[in-house]
């Protein structure tokens, strides 16, 4: 594909796993490695286009931030592909456990199958709850899939909550829409809630805030993403295992890029 052309399909793609896009940006930007100018128009572009996704911020940031933009590339790729969050989820859940989680998250949804002796209650968000069950129902994992409606029943009878973060900031993290609130049952019930978050999801406040004021709208209940305070958490799952918050928080290596954001004070 010419690299123009790529950039043109990251900017628009959607329904795509979030390591795919940020892995075909990668290959993209590494056309204008070599033109300071380009570059950084190339990057402004897939972040504008792409306003949700903390992966394709941390690849700018690095990128543009690199002294060899080519080198930082071949970095991140190697990076996404060793990512072993799915995994570490995967041996982390307790044996026998109910668990609950919203619509069809990626990792999440890639943790479950190997794990044949949890029961796994999916919240129908945003139309995508019964797709997931079919896939875990063929991986004789026991589903059931429950309408929005029923998402504080089911938090309250489950034993753990799992919501796949998009984004953790140092006071938030970005979920589905109705994570909050799963959350919020949750630390009523005394029941566990775990983030899981891949490589590329945690951002510094300075590059958290711009991303998040270009998610939100005048409706913040229009979007598909909401913001959960972090005091709702009680663990971060990534490829460090499970870590408390505090923890998690230190594996925070996106650099601050003021360029990225054309037109945001940081």
């Amino acid at each position: 594909m010419h690299p123009i052309e790529r950039l043109r399909f990251v900017a628009r793609a959607t329904g795509y796993p979030a390591d795919v896009i940020v892995a075909e940006a990668a290959r993209a930007l590494a056309s204008f490695s070599d033109d300071p100018h380009g570059l950084v128009t190339a990057c402004r572009r897939l972040v504008s286009r792409q306003p949700g996704s903390a992966p394709l911020v941390w690849l700018c940031a690095r990128v543009l931030c690199a002294s060899d933009a080519r080198k930082e590339i071949r970095r991140v790729l190697v990076e996404l592909d060793e990512d072993t969050t799915a995994a570490t989820l995967s041996h982390a859940l307790p044996d026998g456990a109910t668990v609950v989680v919203l619509g069809w998250p990626e990792l999440i949804s890639e943790a479950l199958p190997r794990r044949g002796d949890v029961e796994v209650l999916v919240i129908d968000t945003l139309g995508e709850g019964s797709g997931l069950v079919r896939r875990l129902l063929e991986a004789d994992v026991d589903a059931v899939d429950v309408p929005l409606a029923g998402l504080g029943a089911a938090v309250a009878e489950a034993d753990l909550v799992l919501l796949e973060a998009s984004a953790v900031a140092p006071a938030e993290l970005m979920a589905v829409s109705g994570s909050r609130a799963a959350a919020a049952v949750a630390r009523h019930a005394a029941i566990p809630v775990w983030a899981v978050a891949g490589v590329g999801r945690f951002l510094p406040e300075r590059m958290w805030t711009p991303m998040r004021a270009a998610v939100l709208s005048d409706d913040p209940w229009d979007i598909d993403d909401e913001m959960i305070p972090l005091d709702l958490i009680d663990a971060i799952v990534g490829p460090a295992g499970v870590q408390t918050v505090a923890e998690a928080l230190r594996r925070t290596d996106c650099p601050v890029a003021p360029e990225l954001f054309k037109g945001n004070i940081l």
